[in-house]
C-alpha cells in the first residue's frame, strides 16, 4: 500500500477518489457551523515535526533565515569601480550577467545537497561563504577578482532563491503558504533595494570598498542568527510514525481516478518507459483528516505521541544529516538533470519559470539601464541618487504585498467554500489576474521616460507601478507550484530558477549591443510585450490547469517516488 497526495473519499457513494496532484480537502464543511480548516499536508503525532511547531518557532526561524537578506548592501552602479580600477561598464555588465548564470548552476548543485542533508546545513555553509566573499570584493584589485567573486557569491546565493520557499513549504500549511511566500518576496526586494540605496551613500561618504566591508560586519552577525536561529526543516518521519487521527476515516478501497474516465493518463504511464511505475492500479491509504478551528493558531486539537520525546535545544542545532533515505542509488545525481525534465514533463513548472523568469529579467534590465543611463545628462544622477531611484521600488513591493498577500489566501477559502470545502491551486491564480495590467503599465512609463529623458518622477512612478504588479505575481505563481507539487518542489524549483537566471543571463549580455542597434525604448516594448503574453496564459491555467494537472499526474507519482524519503503529504 502507498500514500498518494491528493485524495479524497465520495461519502455518497462510499468509494474512493483519487484527485490530481494538489486538490485536497481544505474545509470541513459538514456541520451546523462548517468552514473547519483542515491542515493540510496532515501533520504527525510527531511533536518534532516542524507542521506542529508553534507559531512563535516557525516565525522565529524565518526571521532568522530572512536576516540574511539584510547583507545585500551593492554598489547600485559601477562608477566608482571604472573611475580606481578603470573596468569598462561592458566588462561589468558581462560580471552581473555572469553572476545571474551562476545563480543557475548554484541551484542545481545545492538543491540535491539540501534534499539529501537538510536546509541548515546549506544555509550555514553559504553564510560563511558569503563572509570570506565579502572580504575579497572590499580589497578587489582585477577583472579576475571581479569575475571570481560574481561567480563564488551568486553560487552560493542561489540558496535564497530556491531553499526558501522550501522551508516555507516544510513548515506552513496550504492555507498559510500564500502570505508567507509573499512576506519572503517582499522582504527579498525591499532588501535587495535598500542595499543599493544605502550603498550609495556608502560610496559617497566612505569609498565604495567599505560598501563591502559593511556586507562583511552584516554576514558576520547573520553567521551568529543562522548558526543559532535558524532549526532543520527538513522532517524525515520515523516509519512508525502515523499522521493525526480527527474527522476522517481510513479507508483502503480501490481508486479510481475521477480525470481518466477513458484511461488516458493510464496509458501515458504505460507508454513513459518499460520501468515506468503507475500508482493509478494500485491500492492507496488514505491519509485521515484533522480539522482545527480557523482561529485556532496554537492547533491545540493536535494529540502529540507522548512516546516521542522532544529535542533539546542543543539536539535541533545540530549540523548533521536528517534520517534521509534514498529510494535509489544514485538520487542525488537524479536530481541533478531531473529539473529540466520536469520542466519540460510538467506544465505548471514550464509556466512558472517562464512568467518568474521574464518579470525578473525585464526588472534586473530596468535596473541595469536605469544605473547606466541616469548616470548621463540629462539627468547626471551620482551614486546616491541613483540609490535613492530604488526608493519607487521599495513602494511598489509593499503596496503589492499588503495588498496581494492576503487576498491570495483568503480567495483559495472563498472558493473552496463554493466547492464543498475542496480546494483546488487554480483558484490562487484569480488573485494574480487584478496584478497583470500594472506590469505593461509600469514597463511603458519606465522606458518611453528613460529613453525621451523625461522629468526623473516619470520614470520612479513606472518603476513602483511595476513592481506593485510583480510582487504579488511572483508570490502567487511560486505558492500555486508548491500547492500542485510539494513532493518535488525542490526540484521544480531548481528548473523555475535556472530559467529565471537564463533570463537575466541573455538580457544583460545582449543588452548593450541591442541598445545600439534598436534604440532603448524597443528593447523594453519587445520584452514586455513578451512578459504581457506570458501573463494572460493564466487564464489558460485557471480554465485548464485542472486538466494539466491529471494529465501530468503519472509523472508526478515517478518522480515523487524519485525523491529523498521525507513526509508523504
Amino acid at each position: 500500500m502507498s500514500h498518494v497526495s491528493g485524495t479524497g473519499g465520495d461519502e455518497s457513494t462510499g468509494h474512493t477518489q483519487m484527485w490530481p496532484p494538489g486538490t485536497v480537502h481544505l474545509e470541513d464543511m459538514r456541520g451546523p457551523a462548517g468552514g473547519r480548516i483542515i491542515l493540510q499536508p496532515q501533520p504527525t503525532q510527531d511533536p518534532n515535526d516542524p507542521l506542529n511547531w508553534s507559531k512563535k518557532r516557525k516565525y522565529r526561524v524565518c526571521m532568522s533565515l530572512w536576516s540574511m537578506n539584510l547583507s545585500t548592501l551593492q554598489l547600485q552602479h559601477g562608477g566608482p569601480m571604472h573611475e580606481e580600477l578603470r573596468f569598462s561598464y561592458e566588462i561589468l555588465n558581462d560580471s552581473y550577467a555572469i553572476g545571474c548564470a551562476c545563480l543557475g548552476i548554484g541551484a542545481v548543485i545545492l538543491v540535491p545537497l539540501s534534499l539529501k542533508f537538510g536546509r541548515r546545513p546549506l544555509y550555514l555553509f553559504s553564510t560563511i561563504i558569503q563572509f570570506g566573499v565579502s572580504i575579497w570584493s572590499a580589497k578587489m584589485q582585477t577583472v579576475s577578482d571581479l569575475m571570481l567573486i560574481n561567480t563564488i557569491q551568486c553560487f552560493f546565493g542561489a540558496l535564497e532563491e530556491v531553499i526558501v520557499q522550501m522551508t516555507v513549504s516544510d513548515i506552513f500549511f496550504v492555507h498559510e503558504r500564500g502570505m508567507m511566500n509573499s512576506i519572503y518576496i517582499w522582504s527579498f526586494k525591499l532588501t535587495t533595494s535598500l542595499g543599493p540605496l544605502i550603498a550609495g551613500y556608502i560610496t559617497k561618504g566612505q569609498g565604495w570598498r567599505w560598501v563591502w566591508w559593511w556586507n562583511t560586519i552584516f554576514f558576520g552577525i547573520c553567521i551568529f542568527i543562522v548558526g543559532f536561529g535558524y532549526e532543520e526543516t527538513k522532517y524525515a518521519p520515523n516509519p512508525s510514525v502515523s499522521a493525526l487521527s480527527g474527522s476522517g476515516e481510513l479507508n483502503e478501497n480501490p481508486t479510481h481516478f475521477d480525470d481518466d474516465p477513458d484511461g488516458k493518463v493510464k496509458d501515458l504511464a504505460r507508454k513513459s518507459g518499460a520501468n515506468y511505475p503507475t500508482q493509478l492500479d494500485q491500492e492507496i491509504t488514505l491519509q485521515p483528516l484533522h480539522a482545527f478551528s480557523e482561529g485556532d493558531l496554537s492547533y491545540s486539537g493536535v494529540t502529540m505521541d507522548p512516546e516521542i520525546p522532544m529535542k533539546t535545544y542543543w539536539q535541533r542545532l545540530a549540523i548533521t544529516k536528517t534520517s534521509s533515505s534514498p529510494k535509489g542509488t544514485n538520487s542525488f545525481f537524479r536530481h541533478l538533470y531531473q529539473p529540466f525534465v520536469l520542466l519540460l514533463a510538467i506544465p505548471a513548472i514550464a509556466y512558472t519559470a517562464l512568467v518568474y523568469g521574464i518579470l525578473v529579467g525585464l526588472g534586473d534590465v530596468m535596473s541595469t539601464t536605469l544605473s547606466t543611463f541616469m548616470t548621463q545628462p540629462p539627468y547626471n544622477f551620482t551614486s546616491d541618487k541613483i540609490g535613492l531611484m530604488n526608493l519607487p521600488i521599495i513602494i511598489g513591493i509593499t503596496i503589492g504585498t499588503l495588498v496581494g498577500g492576503p487576498i491570495s489566501d483568503w480567495i483559495i477559502l472563498y472558493f473552496s467554500r463554493r466547492n464543498n470545502g475542496i480546494y483546488e491551486p487554480e483558484y490562487r491564480l484569480w488573485a494574480m489576474i487584478p496584478f497583470v495590467p500594472f506590469v505593461p503599465a509600469g514597463a511603458v512609463m519606465f522606458s518611453i521616460g528613460l529613453s525621451n529623458g523625461l522629468s526623473w518622477p516619470v520614470i520612479a512612478v513606472g518603476f513602483a507601478l511595476y513592481y506593485v504588479g510583480i510582487a504579488p505575481i511572483n508570490s502567487i505563481t511560486i505558492t500555486y507550484l508548491t500547492d500542485s507539487y510539494r513532493d518535488i518542489i525542490g526540484d521544480a524549483f531548481v528548473a523555475v530558477t535556472v530559467v529565471r537566471n537564463s533570463f537575466s543571463t541573455a538580457f544583460i549580455f545582449a543588452l548593450t549591443p541591442w541598445v545600439a542597434a534598436v534604440g532603448i525604448n524597443n528593447v523594453f516594448v519587445t520584452i514586455m510585450l513578451i512578459a504581457t503574453v506570458l501573463l494572460l496564459c493564466v487564464i489558460v491555467f485557471i480554465r485548464w490547469g485542472r486538466y494539466f494537472r491529471a494529465f501530468s499526474a503519472a509523472r508526478y507519482q515517478f518522480y515523487a517516488t524519485q525523491q529523498y524519503t521525507e513526509r508523504v503529504s
